[in-house]
């Protein structure tokens, strides 16, 4: 049996429309404050925790995951329901897993998998207003495709990284990125080891371009050689965008993320 402190592992959810992004600042409303508040009631003790990814104002979640150590034992439906019953209602714990010493919410994971939404008609969506972008030009999707698979492998992404961005290198490993239209909606889904700030959000609003005819498929592979924020797109908005997985090794047994736009 484990004894204190315990380690314990989270599948959280939320929607980013009304938080000042995942990491915790004074005077702004965060997830990871919230999420650290709901924990510490239940634990009746302080919580802090540790996430696969921090993500900005206004960018969603289906599959974020965070570990936090405890001197507090309880199941782990008093974790769920606990915690749930604490928290906002824009903020949900999916699962609950005792993971041991060596398991770490970001340095653990093997990849990332976001989703943007993109919601592409001449009038503007009320219903999924700050759940998706709006785009009322006609996007062609296939060259939108087409053009992603430039980004496929190991490359420097410095053209589409922000100024703002701490990352010691701009090398990443893009594993596979796909585009298709279902109706009114097109979903880009892009999985990769790790990314950098904005990156997924800089893609996108290239590859929007190239949607909308204004550059060509070509252009994309020009950004990405140049090495220069200045010549790429601009930034998409964060509406559209959800970390939708993080994935580990088997060894952990954390649940599946199963909730896939593509399939």
């Amino acid at each position: 049996m484990m004894s204190p402190p315990y380690k314990i592992a989270l599948g959280v959810e939320y929607l980013g429309t009304r938080f000042s992004g995942w990491q915790s600042q004074t005077g702004l409303r965060c997830v990871q404050s919230e999420l650290e508040k709901a924990l510490s009631k239940v634990a009746n003790e302080p919580i802090a925790i540790i996430c696969a990814g921090r993500t900005d104002a206004g960018v969603h979640a289906h599959g974020q995951v965070v570990h936090f150590e405890t001197q507090a034992l309880r199941d782990d439906r008093s974790w769920l329901l606990g915690v749930n019953t604490q928290l906002p209602k824009d903020v949900s714990i999916t699962w609950v897993k005792p993971v041991d010493n060596d398991f770490h919410a970001r340095f653990s994971a093997l990849s990332r998998t976001y989703h943007y939404q993109i919601y592409n008609r001449l009038a503007r969506t009320a219903v999924n207003e700050s759940r998706a972008t709006w785009v009322y030009h006609p996007l062609n999707v296939n060259a939108m495709h087409s053009a992603a698979q430039t980004f496929v492998g190991e490359h420097d992404f410095t053209s589409f990284r922000t100024s703002e961005c701490q990352a010691n290198s701009p090398i990443r490993t893009l594993q596979t990125i796909d585009l298709v239209r279902q109706d009114e909606w097109i979903f880009c889904r892009v999985t990769a080891n790790a990314f950098l700030h904005h990156m997924v959000r800089n893609l996108v609003g290239s590859l929007i371009m190239v949607g909308r005819g204004d550059r060509s498929e070509s252009w994309i592979k020009e950004v990405l050689q140049g090495r220069d924020r200045t010549i790429a797109g601009p930034t998409a908005p964060p509406d559209g965008l959800y970390l939708h997985a993080v994935e580990y090794p088997q060894k952990f047994q954390l649940p599946n993320k199963d909730n896939n736009l593509l399939n």
